[in-house]
């Protein structure tokens, strides 16, 4: 029994070493299907969006759901602790609890344990309190590495969490800006609408070289805390995961239907940004072949292709004539869609659609028409005016 708790505890240690050093170190996609943090997640993640599918209002859905990636958080680095001082404590119960007792009760298997589990928990989380004593060399020797290593985790967390929020603010401030740029939910077509004023495709060209920038971005901190997938944005009708899809969107338009100087920083853009969402998929084993190549529903039927090509024929851009244009933009859909589809199925997040009908005028679009007042009236009128659109946003999605 006690060689089996040796194995055991020998076990947890190295295991929890390993994943830690995986999940938070080690600056690439963690690998192994039995490691830790996955089947932490396998067992969480489950049950959770169980629960979330059966809430039938959306709000409360999303704030279910959003609070999954910090409570998550705390849960592993608690999991983690928990087998930290649960393999020490397996090893000096197959040692023979070598530890002198203040309460000098008599030695039975079950208070072995609970004195070695008590040493094992004062030991690393440096409480240091003195009233168990150990009586050989090898076991002041384990509670001294024992110690030590619990003043390398609790260092380990204080360095952990300012780089995931850190990773998590750049990622949502870019997501904040194209609200401006493309709606609330954002949208390729409106996306490429706000840009269709004189010289506004050099104003496209730097967004887009912005979102290459941001992409590789996601690809490398999402890749290496994958943690961050979970975390949702902070405002309503926006999500990281809709606007990668949105910048996807426009590079396909961008290539298949205008001619211009964006196209070719469209199609270094796709290319940055389906490198992201495919490998966000991989580390969710959400890319199986056979589900990818399942029907998927479509998010660009005819009626919608119709009302893009309406909006884009008012921008000062070429449209491409060539009947084929459809099929082309079909085959360069195919190359991300059932990745993202399968991304936000799992994550359950709303991807965005390609077109919206506006019902009222952006903020932005406002703003211009505003009448030559005096400043101060002037400022009070943007004001209402932002009151206004932000409650319109609110209710109808815009």
């Amino acid at each position: 029994m006690r060689i089996l708790a040796l194995i055991l505890g020998v076990f947890f240690c190295i295991g929890v070493f390993l994943d830690a050093f995986q999940t938070i170190i080690l600056p690439r996609r963690p690998k192994g299907r039995f490691r830790i943090t996955r089947l932490f997640f396998l067992v969480t993640w489950g049950p959770w969006v169980a629960l979330g599918d059966r809430l039938t209002n959306k709000k409360v859905r999303d704030q279910y759901f959003s609070i999954f990636g910090p409570l998550s958080l705390l849960l592993l680095l608690a999991v983690w602790a928990s087998l930290l001082s649960s393999g020490f404590a397996l090893i000096y119960f197959s040692l023979g609890t070598p530890f002198h007792d203040g309460l000098d009760v008599q030695r039975q298997l079950w208070v072995e344990l609970t004195t070695d589990f008590y040493v094992s928990g004062t030991t690393l989380f440096t409480l240091g309190l003195g009233d168990v004593l150990p009586q050989t060399h090898i076991s002041r020797l384990l509670l001294v590495l024992e110690s030590g290593v619990g003043l390398g985790f609790v260092a380990l967390v204080i360095g952990y969490l300012p780089v995931l929020y850190q990773a998590f603010s750049r990622r949502e401030v870019s997501v904040a800006l194209l609200d401006g740029r493309a709606g609330s939910p954002p949208t390729a077509a409106e996306l490429l609408r706000r840009h269709g004023y004189q010289g506004g495709d050099i104003s496209l060209i730097a967004l887009l070289a912005e979102w290459e920038r941001w992409s590789a971005e996601i690809l490398e901190s999402h890749v290496s805390y994958p943690i961050l997938c979970y975390y949702r944005s902070q405002h309503d009708n926006q999500n990281w995961l809709a606007a990668l899809v949105c910048i996807l969107d426009s590079c396909a338009l961008l290539i298949t239907l205008v001619e211009g100087e964006p196209v070719r920083q469209a199609q270094l853009t796709f290319a940055m940004a389906r490198h992201a969402l495919i490998d966000l998929g991989h580390i969710f084993h959400v890319d199986d072949p056979k589900d990818l190549s399942a029907a998927v529903p479509d998010r660009l039927p005819a009626a919608t292709f119709n009302q893009l090509c309406g909006s884009l024929g008012t921008m000062p851009m070429r449209i491409c004539s060539d009947p084929s244009a459809r099929k082309r933009l079909d085959e360069i859909r195919s190359l991300y869609e059932p990745h993202a589809l399968m991304l936000c199925e799992y994550l359950r997040l709303t991807l965005p659609l390609w077109a919206v009908e506006q019902k009222k005028a952006p903020l932005w679009e406002t703003i211009g028409t505003i009448p030559s007042e005096s400043a101060l009236g002037a400022a009070e009128h943007v004001s209402e005016l932002a009151v206004s659109s932000h409650l319109h946003d609110k209710d109808h999605g815009i």
